[in-house]
């Protein structure tokens, strides 16, 4: 993965807009601000889940991926399997991410905790 201090840039402001207007919609909606800051994802938070599916795109994995976790919501014997397997892709992308980009790693890492990897 190769991405430059201008793409990363790039992502952060989206990333920002992303994020303002998630908070802009739900205090206008009547979501106490403090709830809100605290509930929204952080900037970062955004940005690494851009790259993981800019990843996934690159790779022609993103539409496996998103059945995958489709079908773990499912309730479905092998549900598990899904969430499993798509939890464990994810996993070695953050790892990708957080190798290549150091300053995404707390982000990464707190990505990483949501997962359940066995």
């Amino acid at each position: 993965m190769n991405l430059t201090t201008e793409r990363l840039i790039k992502l952060r402001a989206d990333a920002r807009l992303e994020r303002e207007t998630i908070l802009e919609y739900r205090v206008r909606g009547g979501q106490d601000p403090a709830i809100a800051f605290e509930e929204v994802p952080e900037l970062d938070d955004f940005v690494v889940a851009a790259i993981r599916d800019e990843m996934l795109e690159d790779r022609g994995q993103l539409a496996e991926y998103g059945l995958a976790r489709l079908a773990a919501r499912s309730s479905s014997d092998d549900a598990a399997i899904h969430q499993g397997n798509a939890d464990r892709v994810e996993f070695e992308l953050l790892r990708e991410i957080a190798d290549a980009v150091p300053s995404l790693a707390v982000a990464v890492w707190r990505a990483a905790g949501k997962l359940d990897i066995a």
